[in-house]
């Protein structure tokens, strides 16, 4: 990514990327819709409500799988792949102990959690089983994330597309069978997300293993150096600390929403979904951003890093807003998909009637965040995240929902959030001048 036309690069690097996230939005989306149509609304409800409690347990993960791919691309960049190697090496070793760590995590602290959240007595049962399957899969789940991590940084984004492609089709064709034809439980559509997770690092693995470059994977190389674990660690510690405490503001928030019971719950499952397509261009472009940042500044090629994080903003922006507004026009038809509870329905087109038309607030706060980590300065990111979309969250939510017993306040906070980082953003280029 450090030759080239610019436009053309980005673009070629973010479509992969742009399709292998709506493989897995589609699988997920599957999950739902099989849950939700034979298993019924709170079956729906059970499984949406482990969202948020799923992304707030993995980010910390996922965040460092970041800090460890903008080092790589940073060597890569560099053409230093004696340290590239070493590099790609620590990550997977370091994978296995946070594997190991989530596991353990997600098993034995589900219950508490759940409670701490206000999961109904309706919806406990089946949210505990959902989630301590989901995470007795944490091998395949984290080492996945590092080896798509390790391949965007190298600048390979197709072949973790064709991988998704098939673990999707596994997913989808297991969630039918076991739920629909077998008529098993929740259990069995996080049974068919973990399967089809170690599918896909297995062939990420297997790739990289035979791969002929001087940097492929050698298991007896796969250790910790630690001075470079320091290095990844200096740069993903933050990411995983805004990913985690993010989290928390979204339990926060999911926690409000179960006061008003299982067809909130579902809807707002139901719409969070439908959201996650929104999110496409957003996370497309972010990997895109942070890849070509780190590689053309490890090539110390400052202007054609900052030539493409403009143009990347611009995309994710444009087209987040403009499936934003699909989403508010379409939210009906769409939470029908999942559910046809009248109840259920209402409460997801209220969420989508408010949020969506929002999104490019969204979007442009993850892309400056993004290019803030390719930069290797991810403390700036991680700040405003705290401040604006945690504590700011949780306040909001506490004085709101002592003086109003009323919904539509928990749907506003995240718009709300959106418009004031991206307004801290806005005051830091203009103060800076610069975008790094």
């Amino acid at each position: 990514m450090t030759k080239g036309v610019i436009w053309k690069q980005m673009v070629l690097f973010a479509l992969p990327i742009f399709f292998s996230n709506l493989f897995q939005q589609l699988y997920n989306a599957a999950d739902s819709l099989i849950v939700g149509n034979y298993l019924g609304s709170e079956a729906l409800a059970a499984v949406s409500s482990s969202g948020n409690l799923i992304f707030m347990m993995i980010g910390l993960f996922n965040g460092i799988a970041l800090g460890a791919g903008v080092v790589i691309a940073r060597y890569f960049g560099a053409q230093n792949y004696e340290r590239l190697k070493i590099a790609i090496h620590t990550d997977i070793a370091f994978g296995f102990i946070m594997s190991a760590v989530l596991m353990a995590a997600g098993i034995l602290l589900a219950p508490w959690i759940l409670e701490l959240m206000g999961t109904p007595d309706t919806v406990m049962p089946e949210s505990l089983k959902y989630f301590r399957v989901y995470f007795a899969g944490g091998l395949g789940l984290v080492m996945y994330n590092i080896f798509v991590g390790i391949l965007q940084a190298l600048g390979d984004s197709k072949h973790p597309l064709y991988y998704l492609i098939i673990s999707s089709l596994i997913n989808i064709v297991l969630d039918y069978i076991l739920i629909a034809w077998c008529g098993m439980g929740v259990e069995a559509a996080a049974f068919a997300t973990i399967l089809s997770q170690f599918v896909s690092a297995f062939l990420c693995m297997r790739l990289f293993h035979n791969s002929k470059e001087s940097y492929r994977l050698v298991f007896r190389d796969i250790r910790i150096e630690k001075e470079m674990l320091m290095e990844i660690l200096r740069n993903g510690i933050p990411s995983g600390i805004q990913n985690s405490i993010t989290g928390v503001a979204n339990v926060v928030v999911q926690s409000n929403i179960n006061i008003f019971g299982a067809m909130a719950m579902a809807g707002c499952g139901a719409y969070s979904k439908i959201e996650g397509f929104a999110f496409l261009p957003i996370i497309s472009f972010n990997n895109a951003i942070t890849t070509f940042v780190g590689q053309n500044l490890g090539a110390r090629q400052k202007e054609r890093a900052k030539k493409g994080a403009v143009f990347g903003i611009i995309c994710s922006v444009l087209l987040a807003e403009l499936i934003g507004i699909g989403t508010v026009i379409f939210a009906k038809p769409l939470v029908m998909l999942f559910d046809q509870n009248p109840e259920v329905i209402a409460f997801g087109v209220d969420r989508a009637q408010i949020a969506g038309f929002f999104f490019c607030l969204l979007a442009f706060t993850h892309a400056f965040s993004a290019l803030q980590r390719g930069a290797g300065k991810p403390m700036i990111p991680m700040m405003v995240m705290i401040l604006c979309w945690c504590v700011a969250r949780v306040v909001f939510l506490s004085v709101t929902g002592s003086l109003f017993y009323d919904i539509q306040f928990v749907y506003w906070v995240y718009p709300l959030t959106w418009g004031l980082s991206s307004l801290y953003y806005l005051y830091y280029m203009i103060r800076h001048r610069s975008l790094f």
